[in-house]
């Protein structure tokens, strides 16, 4: 069999994750190519992601790449996947999650502030919503870029803090200080590398399958069932996490109001059955309690 084609932004966390996954498949003795590809999404880092008005800025350019035969499988952080895909488009295998966990990094100058007097550089419309819950008054300014942009822009500009992603600062190997944030409920799915095949090319799909880890799909398709369910896309605030303890999955979610003050919040554990949605579930439990008219005020606010 020819070489897998293994389509992925080009940043270096991206191809980092599409090595991740060549190497899983050179395991299982299949050749691979890795093919980087300029998302749209890294084209433009002015603008805060809420504002292009599109959910799948990250996946679109490999979603065409895919549809057009130019790669055989797409690797993606799964937490930037939307959860409608495109037609003949395919999830088909999910890594195992790492690092789920948000994460504060300060400057130098501000080691000694305290959180609420910090002032925050993230774009995510739902770390500033969590953030908020818990310190109203803080000030915030966009950022935008790969892990190292962030990272100088941080350096360089006026604000004290920004919140990253665990998994990114862990997988390039990065020594520089952190917090961990127990007050963040991380994005549906984040921490997770998956793969994206075509419809019309089973063999390939049926391939990939063999890198899949069962017990990171059950909880990453909780976690996203609870998001489409919502129909938060990739921008209102909602955090979702999933996780298998012993016999059981306990699960927390949140859908917040973007500034802070109005949560609605679910934190349960159950024995998983793979007939039911639990996702679905409980993301009807949060729309019955207020989430149906939350997401409305959302949507006319964005």
């Amino acid at each position: 069999m020819k070489s897998i084609r293994i389509g992925t932004r080009n940043s270096a966390l991206a191809l980092w994750q599409a090595r991740e996954v060549a190497r899983h498949l050179q395991n299982n003795n299949y050749l691979t190519e890795i093919v980087p590809i300029v998302s749209s999404g890294d084209k433009n880092l002015n603008q805060p992601l809420y504002s292009l008005g599109i959910t799948g800025v990250f996946t679109r350019d490999l979603d065409v790449a895919l549809l057009n035969d130019e790669i055989d499988i797409a690797v993606h952080s799964l937490k930037d996947v939307p959860t409608q895909l495109p037609q003949n488009i395919e999830m088909i295998a999910y890594l195992e999650r790492d690092y789920p966990q948000d994460i504060l990094i300060r400057k130098e100058s501000a080691r000694n502030k305290e959180f609420h007097e910090l002032k925050l550089a993230t774009s995510s419309l739902r770390r500033r919503a969590f953030w908020l819950r818990n310190y109203p008054t803080t000030d915030f300014s966009d950022i935008r870029g790969n892990i190292q942009t962030r990272l100088q822009k941080l350096e360089d500009g006026d604000f004290d803090a920004t919140i990253l992603s665990l998994a990114g600062i862990k997988r390039m190997k990065m020594e520089i200080d952190y917090e961990m944030l127990p007050l963040m409920i991380c994005a549906p799915s984040q921490g997770v590398i998956s793969v994206a095949g075509h419809t019309d090319k089973p063999e390939i799909n049926e391939i990939v399958r063999q890198i899949n880890h069962q017990q990171t799909q059950i909880c990453v398709e909780i976690e996203r069932n609870f998001l489409s369910t919502l129909e938060g896309g990739c921008t209102a605030p909602i955090g979702a996490y999933a996780e298998i303890i012993a016999d059981q999955i306990r699960f927390k979610a949140a859908l917040c109001s973007l500034d802070g003050k109005n949560c609605i919040a679910v934190d349960e554990s159950f024995v998983y059955t793979p007939t039911e949605n639990f996702g679905e579930k409980f993301a009807k439990v949060v729309l019955e309690n207020g989430g149906k008219e939350l997401m409305a005020e959302i949507k006319s606010q964005i």
